[in-house]
């Protein structure tokens, strides 16, 4: 019996694989190697929402000197990588994915040269950056669409956007109806320099984000040279936002009632395949696997798969497991349809149980229906926080024993929930105005991380610093690192576990996958022959199967048997 776990441990063979971190006593992780090339295939990427992960000035906004005195905290927890959403220069009328300047930093964060210095401590600590870019649109702020406001219609810099006239009498109709990917319209018209309606534009998100146009080179070679500014600092990844939405039929259809593949006129075009085998051409022209990850949103797996094929994206996050419900038939279906998808396109598959616009898993597991979906974020949701943490520490556990990469959302290895009283005056995400208010947004999981269980912005920042951004729960003073660092039963300790053994076990690396028979309320499989994971999802505690080690477990055993809403990882042989 291992004091720190409550559950047996293989003593011999975890201390072998570990070094002792003196002031606290438990393992510290040992740093990969930043030369491998295939090292993505494997990765563990921390996603950091750059605003609410730690604030370094005071000023009660997250920002770079926050992270890079957090980067101790980010090695100790044995991650890879760190994924930043957009820390460029923005006025934050979607979160800074209304980008003004590619280039530069945001003042709110910091500067270039303090980026630099971060992804070069980080990598010194054998922790590699990759950052966010947007390349289906700009901020309206952006210099390209304010010389495109200050240009007559058929200029020159009015072709680099989606600029049309209306229609009807007097151009007063949208060119389209199509729907925004936050509802709403998605044209918004311009007004003339002598105060007369003008032309409409498209975006199909916010009215501050003007929709780019892919079919001119001058969109292509700015974004090319985007990467190649980034990757020359060091960047070892980019992670493509929205990536399927970027080409338009230029006829501007409206949305057929059940487009074929291919046919939809702002989705999955096939012309995007073009522009992503020129961006793993420059990828690829950088030493070190310079990764290109993918949000990819699509139900049809093999258009899924041709953004995988060898000269295009090395990466794309696997959205059909994060939003599937809290049931062994449905996670097994995804588990086996994601690794189909893979395996022809010798693509790693990628698990991820929230980011940045997903309901944190405490509280989604803990909701009659626990898939996700963005609707099932409306006011007055009720969950079982208890029921919900109980079942996140168990897929924390399934999806690191997955073959492939794990996104690791900031906040979710301490276990927070999702914030869903926020006071209305204080919401920022444009999710919640565009619905009216029926929606509460986004802002619920993005909500500044406890550190120290202090009153005073629970550390967020340092002492006397500014109240923060969003107002954290008095209670997640219990959930601050500081908390859970001594509390070996904690969120903490289990990521920190589970990840130093993802590490430290071979056939987590290169293992074959495999299902064992357990029953159908049980995902029970093995990598290589000497692994085997089990979480139990049924309605009571169940037998292991045979093994001569139990390397880790969510939750404590129950006189041997493994408790419902539980995983353990087993040796089953030396």
């Amino acid at each position: 019996m291992h004091a720190n776990t409550g559950v047996d441990r293989n003593e011999p063979y975890v201390e072998s694989l570990r070094i002792e971190d003196a002031p606290t006593g438990h393992a510290t992780q040992v740093a990969p190697s930043t030369t491998d090339p295939d090292w993505w295939r494997t990765a563990v990427v921390y996603q950091i929402y750059i605003r609410s992960f730690a604030d370094g000035n005071g000023d009660g906004t997250g920002d770079l000197a926050g992270v890079r005195s957090r980067l101790a905290y980010l090695k100790e927890l044995g991650v890879d990588a760190i994924w930043f959403t957009p820390w460029y220069r923005s006025p934050l009328a979607d979160g800074g994915y209304d980008v003004a300047d590619y280039r530069a930093i945001d003042p709110a964060f910091g500067d270039l040269g303090e980026a630099e210095a971060l992804i070069s401590e980080a990598l010194a600590l054998g922790i590699r950056t990759i950052i966010d870019v947007v390349p289906n649109h700009v901020s309206d702020q952006h210099e390209w669409f304010a010389a495109a406001l200050a240009s007559a219609p058929g200029s020159p810099e009015r072709e680099r956007f989606w600029f049309r006239d209306g229609v009807g009498p007097g151009g007063d109709g949208m060119p389209t109806h199509w729907v925004s990917e936050f509802t709403g319209d998605t044209w918004t018209r311009t007004t003339n320099p002598d105060g007369t309606p003008g032309q409409w534009y498209l975006h199909l998100f916010t009215p501050q984000q003007p929709d780019l146009n892919w079919n001119h080179p001058d969109v292509r070679r700015e974004f090319e040279d985007v990467l190649r500014f980034w990757f020359d600092r060091g960047v070892a990844g980019v992670r493509i936002d929205s990536a399927v939405l970027l080409v338009k039929d230029p006829a501007l259809p409206e949305l057929p009632e059940n487009p074929a593949p291919g046919e939809h006129p702002t989705v999955d075009r096939d012309e995007l395949h073009d522009i992503y085998r020129g961006w793993r051409a420059v990828a690829d022209g950088y030493p070190g696997a310079r990764t290109l990850v993918g949000e990819i949103w699509l139900p049809d797996i093999d258009r899924f798969a041709k953004y995988l094929r060898p000269d295009e994206l090395h990466m794309a996050f696997n959205f059909d497991f994060m939003g599937r419900p809290w049931d062994a038939a449905q996670l097994r279906d995804s588990i086996d349809t994601t690794l189909a998808a893979h395996a022809p396109v010798d693509a790693p598959s990628t698990w991820v149980l929230s980011n940045h616009d997903v309901t944190r898993p405490v509280t989604r597991y803990g909701r009659a229906d626990s898939s996700f979906a963005f609707t099932s974020k409306r006011f007055g949701t009720p969950t079982d926080l208890e029921l919900g943490t109980r079942r996140a520490r168990a897929a924390a556990l399934l999806v690191a024993a997955l073959p492939g990469s794990l996104y690791i959302y900031q906040g979710d290895e301490l276990g927070l929930p999702e914030v869903e009283d926020l006071p209305l005056d204080l919401i920022q995400d444009p999710m919640h105005f565009r619905s009216n208010g029926v929606d509460p947004g986004r802002d619920g999981c993005r909500v500044p991380l406890p550190w120290r269980i202090t009153p005073d912005g629970l550390g967020f920042g340092p002492v006397g610093a500014g109240t923060p951004w969003l107002p954290q729960p008095a209670d997640w003073a219990a959930l601050a690192v500081e908390a859970q660092e001594s509390d070996a039963s904690s969120m903490l300790w289990l990521y920190r576990e589970t990840l130093r053994l993802r590490r430290a076990i071979s056939e987590l690396a290169a293992g074959e996958f495999r299902w064992l028979d357990a029953g159908p309320s049980v995902l029970s499989f093995a990598r290589g022959d000497g692994f085997v994971h089990v979480t139990n999802l049924g309605d009571g505690a169940i037998e292991l199967p045979t093994h001569t080690d139990l390397l880790l477990a969510s939750r404590p055993l129950e006189n041997g048997r493994l408790p419902k809403d539980s995983s353990a990882w087993l040796r089953t042989q030396h």
